[in-house]
């Protein structure tokens, strides 16, 4: 379920605030560390960009998650970003 008052924490500020920070590792290094360019992670950081499927595995090795959490975060904030203005009405089962 999609919070209504609010869009998602992208993952970039979850990377940020909840691994980078506490283990006081500059952007930089994690990116050298994990085979990025430092630009890629910033833009994430930064939320300018889409943690990927193959960003999520190294970000899960690295870091001792799951890929699964890094998806799961960036779904949850595109879906919310995306959800249609109009209200669409649902189909109804034909009798």
């Amino acid at each position: 379920m999609l919070p209504e008052n609010r869009i998602p924490t992208h993952p970039g500020e979850v990377l940020e605030e909840e691994f980078l920070k506490p283990l006081h590792l500059p952007t930089a290094q994690f990116a050298r560390h994990i085979g990025l360019p430092t630009l890629v992670v910033n833009q994430i950081v930064r939320g300018q960009r889409a943690v990927t499927p193959e960003i999520a595995w190294r970000f899960a090795f690295a870091l001792g998650t799951t890929p699964e959490l890094w998806l799961n975060l960036q779904n949850a904030h595109d879906l919310a970003l995306t959800q249609p203005k109009r209200h669409i009405a649902r189909l109804k089962h034909a009798a």
